[in-house]
């Protein structure tokens, strides 16, 4: 059986932490990507390790072209090539339009955008050799609906999804398959930031009547990322609870 081989960037934590933990329960070997997190993500090593999974952790900014491609390498050298990309390091925050700086523009657009090109034309070479692979991009209902003080957030969404359906275009002939997870308003440290009060008024907004959890997405790109999804690609899946209905 060909070995299964993951790198799933930001995964110290949140959501990326919970797509981490349910790719191990299938078995995949796993790069644990992580940039400020240190103890987070070796942490997260530890623990997977004790439970039979091969896995470490590497350091990189997914906007650092160079450090991106040391992280693919790393891989290939300690399990081949990664076989699984799901894109889900990211940043968020909220600001007026007008205050939106040039920093804080690009830094967006570097990390939510460009660390997808970076780690998805890393990986490439090999999915394109072996004919086969998945890529799954952690997208947001904030890129597929506007949302007001985040306009940089949001336009980096959906500019993931217009990249998704692009590429599945593109990589359907070679057997790759690229789709998208939109999450709704989750239960993380991210969210929390806004309040008890606002984040009450969310749940309130979502006909399931609850915010979602990390492994709510864990599952969706698990799915996704399987040979279940096998006839699936360009697709984007909202798990949001309805929010968007």
């Amino acid at each position: 059986m060909k070995a299964k081989i993951a790198l799933v960037t930001g995964s110290s934590r949140g959501i990326g932490r919970a797509i981490a933990e349910r790719l191990a329960e299938e078995g995949y070997c796993l790069c644990i990507n992580y940039i400020e997190q240190k103890e987070k993500a070796e942490e997260l090593v530890r623990r997977l390790s004790d439970n039979g999974c091969s896995c470490f952790a590497f350091r990189a900014d997914v906007a650092d072209r160079e450090a991106v491609d040391a992280m693919v390498r790393e891989i290939k050298e300690r399990f081949g090539p990664v076989t699984l990309l799901v894109n889900n390091a990211g940043i968020a925050g909220q600001a007026l339009f007008q205050d939106v700086d040039d920093a804080m523009w690009n830094r967006y657009f570097a990390v939510n955008l460009g660390g997808m090109r970076n780690t998805i034309q890393a990986v490439l070479p090999d999915m394109l050799h072996e004919k086969s692979g998945a890529i799954v991009n952690i997208s947001s209902i904030w890129g597929q609906h506007g949302a007001s003080c985040e306009a940089a957030y949001s336009a980096t969404k959906h500019a993931i999804i217009g990249l998704t359906r692009s590429l599945a275009a593109e990589l359907a002939p070679s057997g790759i398959r690229v789709n998208c997870v939109a999450p709704g308003v989750l239960d993380t440290d991210m969210v929390k930031v806004l309040g008890e009060e606002t984040l009450a008024e969310l749940a309130a907004m979502t006909p399931l009547g609850r915010l979602g959890r990390p492994e709510d997405i864990a599952e969706a790109a698990a799915f996704l990322g399987s040979d279940k999804a096998s006839f699936i690609t360009g697709q984007v899946l909202g798990v949001d609870g309805g929010f968007i209905l």
